[in-house]
Parts: C-alpha cells; sequence; structure tokens
C-alpha cells in the first residue's frame, strides 16, 4: 500500500548507469550529499534470479535508471547489511519488496515478513552465501557470490575507492586524506567506529579474506576487477598487525 504523502522518501540524488559485473549481477553507482559541500559516492548491487531482483546497499533512481532496473525483473528484494539504508523504504513502498536486514537489527524478530541475514541463512540467489562480523559493536554481513571466480559484496567495511565524477571537490580531498588512497581498503571511519575498546577486527578480517574471491564491490567507491583477497590479505597485515 502507497505511504499518503506525495513524497515522503529521500529524494533522487545524481547517479550512473546500470553495469553488470557478472552473469545476473549489476551494480550501479550513486552519491550521496553527506553534508555541505561534501558528496560521497555510494552503490547499489542488483542480483537477478528467475525474475526477480534482489537490491543491495539500494540507491533511488531517476525515472530512467528506474525503467532499466524494471527491465532486468521484478524488484523482489531489499537488503540492507550494514550501516546504509537511507532509501530502502522507498523501494519497499514501490515495490512491495521484501525487507532483509541483520537479524541483530530486526525490531521484530517475530516478523516473518523480514528476511533474516546471517551466516548459514537461505538467501533468494543460488550460489552464495553470508559473511557475518563477530566482533563488531554494530553487526555487518558480507554476500559472497561463489562462482564466475568468486564476486565479494561489502557495506563499509571493505573499499575500494576509484575517481568518480559524482564526488565533490571537498570528497575527493577529505577522503584522501583520512586514508581511502589504497585498493581493497578497511574503511578507516568505519574501522574506528566498529572495533571496540581495546579489542581487535583481525580475525574477522582473516576469516573474510580466506573465502575465495577475485572481485569486491562496496558500499563506496568502485570495482575491484581481480586479486580481491590477495589484497584484502595486504590491506589486513598493514592496518591489523
Amino acid at each position: 500500500m502507497a505511504l499518503q504523502n506525495s513524497e515522503p522518501f529521500p529524494s533522487v540524488e545524481p547517479h550512473g548507469d546500470l553495469t553488470q559485473i557478472i552473469d545476473d549481477v549489476w551494480y550501479l553507482p550513486g552519491s550521496v550529499a553527506f553534508k555541505p559541500l561534501l558528496r560521497l559516492p555510494r552503490n547499489m548491487v542488483v542480483i537477478r534470479h528467475q525474475g526477480e531482483l534482489t537490491l543491495v546497499n539500494s540507491v533511488r533512481l531517476d525515472d530512467a535508471g528506474e525503467k532499466a532496473l524494471e527491465a532486468l525483473g521484478k524488484v523482489s528484494h531489499i537488503m540492507k547489511i550494514g550501516f546504509h539504508g537511507m532509501d530502502d523504504a522507498y523501494y519497499l513502498d514501490r515495490y512491495d519488496a521484501r525487507h532483509w536486514v541483520v537479524d541483530r537489527n530486526s525490531t521484530d524478530n517475530n516478523n516473518d515478513d523480514i528476511g533474516k541475514l546471517d551466516e548459514g541463512v537461505e538467501l533468494p540467489f543460488p550460489d552464495a552465501r553470508l559473511f557475518a562480523f563477530k566482533d563488531t559493536i554494530n553487526p555487518e554481513v558480507c554476500i559472497l557470490i561463489e562462482r564466475d571466480g568468486g564476486l565479494l559484496i561489502t557495506c563499509d567495511c571493505v573499499q575500494h575507492w576509484v575517481p568518480s565524477n559524482l564526488m565533490s571537490p571537498v570528497a575527493k580531498v577529505m577522503t584522501r586524506l583520512i586514508g581511502f588512497q589504497k585498493p581493497a581498503q578497511i574503511g578507516p571511519p568505519w574501522k574506528k567506529m566498529q572495533t571496540p575498546p581495546n579489542k581487535s577486527l583481525r580475525a574477522d578480517f582473516d576469516r573474510l579474506a580466506a573465502l575465495p574471491f577475485e572481485r569486491i564491490i562496496g558500499g563506496h567507491g568502485g570495482l575491484l576487477e581481480s586479486k580481491g583477497a590477495e589484497l584484502l590479505k595486504a590491506t589486513i597485515q598493514r592496518e591489523l598487525a
């Protein structure tokens, strides 16, 4: 059922077009006005199975973008795997899709209409499994597509920043200053926010990097096309040794 307000959702922000990564998986570069003069890139991933689409790290689209999305299939599932979720309500309302959340984030764990994201859950698409962080302050999961060399889908934990015309000039300078300049980067603000006092996330990241994947697409940045696990291991050794 549609909401009564004419525009109760965040507005459409500048974004790019859908780009295929592997069979039945696409990503779309979007953006968000984080603060005045600070426009950051963010990504949505689209996974298709039997005509149904799952959106991960959703990004609201303009009319042309929605038509391109709908041409791929029916929007049926919206997955919030980390902190990103500002556009989830729009898609849930427009397409009557099912919401999937990290189990500890759910406000109603008895609601069967909510999909619970935790390791071992059956996902609405094949050849995939979840990785769940065990030691972070707030829950977060990653999705591993187990085909075509392996594709790791993340939110904020691992990001691969590349030049983007969706970033403001201030954002380009700021992100480089705070450390977003290496491949398969553990997000510096994320690491600070998610690491318990006097603890380390090394064990979690060692488990993550042991998974078989070549490609990484995060909630921010660009697509890392090869050597994903190898480059993440180098990041772990550099930043979590």
